[in-house]
């Protein structure tokens, strides 16, 4: 069982994980170099800076408080569901596979000016901070911890839209040659996701690219990721490589694999269950805690708005 349960604001910075305190920041950052250009499909692209990891421990955007104590880094690096991996949660390991650099991501569909951008590049145009979030996985587990990474806003301007998009949809790397999981050939690959264009520019959608001071490790992502801490974890896509405007609702992976458990909106809410368990309260990865669980996962007064003018929406599956 957890101790005294103290208030998110009253936490020390060094909660996160030990680690971070020793953590030593690069005395010299690396300028960015733009090479020459990469041409993909007739597109721009942005060209790789060499390193990012002077990027981390990013500084702490306080707005953004715990009701609860952090968990600690080595549960959230080692309980994962990276299904191109493995079915399984202990895929840490088979993760290491994983090829990130270089990572280049594709911004296409409803937008000015399509382009491919080297990730390295593109991390080095955004603002990059640190939140600690809660993350409410659809499975009833739970944990909170420090991402760091840029508003998802900064990526939307960036790429700058067209008014007609109402949606964009993002896609995960799928490498057959280091991830086994493709070789399941029934699911839908690659693993899609999508938001609402007022839900992936309101302010608590985040792109992650770190997490505890640290590059965000292959596992939990690598090297960029979706973190919505008010929907259910699947929502949060990882290892994007592509993101899509378009004015057509997306059908995200498990939405179609099974569309009756898994919907588009997947907002938290405990008085909604699944079809098949209870989504009352969750166990807190690291203490095996029961808690109860929140509506929105406590996020309510951010973006409860968003959703008061829908009709007939499955919002909270």
């Amino acid at each position: 069982m957890l101790g005294i349960r103290r208030k998110g604001w009253a936490l020390a910075e060094s909660a996160a994980t030990d680690e971070v305190v020793f953590l030593q920041r690069r005395t010299l950052v690396k300028a960015l170099g733009l090479g020459p250009a990469l041409i993909a499909a007739g597109t721009p692209a942005l060209v790789a800076a060499a390193d990012t990891a002077d990027l981390y421990p990013a500084k702490r955007n306080g707005r953004y408080k715990l009701d609860r104590p952090m968990t600690a880094e080595k549960y959230a690096v080692t309980y994962n569901n990276f299904y191109e991996f493995g079915s399984h949660k202990l895929i840490s390991d088979a993760a290491q596979a994983l090829k990130t650099h270089p990572w280049q991501v594709r911004i296409d569909g409803l937008v000015e000016k399509p382009m491919t951008v080297d990730f390295d590049a593109l991390i080095r145009r955004m603002p990059v901070e640190e939140r600690v979030y809660r993350h409410r996985c659809v499975e009833a587990w739970s944990m909170a911890v420090p991402w760091a990474g840029f508003a998802m806003k900064a990526l939307v301007d960036f790429a700058r839209p067209l008014s007609k998009a109402k949606f964009v949809q993002m896609e995960t790397l799928a490498d057959k040659e280091t991830m086994p999981g493709l070789k399941q050939v029934w699911y839908p690959w690659p693993y899609t996701e999508g938001l609402t264009m007022a839900e992936a520019t309101n302010e608590l959608a985040f792109i992650a690219t770190g997490l505890y001071g640290k590059p965000i490790p292959k596992q939990n992502g690598a090297p960029i990721r979706l973190v919505v801490p008010w929907k259910y974890g699947f929502k949060s896509i990882k290892s994007i490589t592509r993101f899509t405007f378009t004015n057509k609702r997306p059908v995200g992976y498990w939405e179609e694999i099974q569309g009756r458990e898994y919907g588009f909106w997947a907002n938290v809410n405990p008085k909604v269950d699944h079809p098949r368990w209870s989504q009352a309260s969750e166990r807190v990865l690291g203490t095996n805690e029961r808690v109860p669980t929140l509506l929105y996962n406590g996020y309510g007064e951010y973006i409860a708005d968003l959703y008061k003018d829908l009709k007939g929406e499955k919002l909270f599956m």
